[in-house]
């Protein structure tokens, strides 16, 4: 197993931020940005950004894999 994969399966905790109307996705990122500098005890191990859609909605999902030192 290299490296990169032990680093991203070293994770304890899960954050996920989601929203599905225009207004929420478009202040997704500045959710996320906010939860960040707020726990800077977290260290970020992997991230993963999914896009799913139907004929009325559109869904944006940011997970984000960290690690807590317990």
């Amino acid at each position: 197993m290299s490296d990169a994969t032990s680093e991203k399966n070293n994770f304890n905790g899960v954050k996920v931020f989601s929203a599905t109307m225009a207004q929420d996705r478009d202040k997704l990122g500045d959710k996320v940005t906010d939860w960040l500098r707020n726990n800077p005890q977290f260290r970020v191990v992997d991230t993963i950004v999914t896009q799913s859609s139907d004929e009325a909605f559109h869904c944006l999902a940011i997970t984000i894999f960290y690690h807590e030192q317990i």
